[in-house]
């Protein structure tokens, strides 16, 4: 038992750095942050591995690395809702964990990948909408004159955001796909 913990801790420690290092290679597409990158993938392999504890410690751990480095802070609430809350919501991906190990395990491997597809959606989802309501509160200034704010957030949020969501659920399907042992814990 001890040792699985221990291998819990080292494991979200290390997919948390991960995904924070896989955030450089990223494509940027506006200067004021939001970028499509690999950068989520580990924190939902470690959902998907580990539950929705180890995919929201990990989201956690990601969000603190990225608040600590990041240059785009202009309140202690924005920081919070955009790099605390919006991370640590990647996730609740790993609502589909068991039934997804459960669809491996039976070598049902299209189920396995609806189950991973739905899995990024959720975390995917709940990350866009922090960003989303984060966009409206805090970022309306940044809105082109007669553009209603609620429709430029859900613009540039989503405009990195989706893209994000899709190279995500690809890269994941190819590697759990790749070996039913990835998801094993024990």
């Amino acid at each position: 038992m001890r040792n699985t913990k221990i291998l819990f801790l080292v494991e979200v420690a290390i997919f948390s750095a991960l995904a924070y290092l896989l955030d450089f290679l990223a494509f940027k597409i506006w200067a004021q942050g939001g970028s499509v990158s690999l950068s989520m993938v580990p924190v939902f392999f470690i959902a998907f591995r580990w539950g929705i504890k180890g995919g929201v410690l990990s989201g956690l751990l990601y969000g603190a690395l990225q608040l600590l480095t990041t240059t785009y802070i202009y309140s202690i609430p924005q920081a919070f809702m955009d790099y605390i809350v919006a991370f640590i919501v990647l996730g609740f991906a790993g609502l589909v964990s068991n039934r997804m190990k459960e669809a491996l395990q039976a070598g049902d491997k299209s189920k396995m990948h609806t189950y991973v597809v739905i899995g990024a959606l959720i975390g995917s989802s709940l990350r866009f909408i922090a960003h989303y309501i984060g966009g409206i509160v805090f970022f309306a200034d940044f809105a082109p004159e007669g553009t209603p704010v609620a429709l430029y957030s859900l613009l540039y949020n989503g405009s990195y955001m989706l893209p994000a969501f899709i190279l995500s659920s690809i890269v994941l399907i190819f590697m759990i796909s790749s070996s039913k042992r990835l998801l094993q814990t024990r």
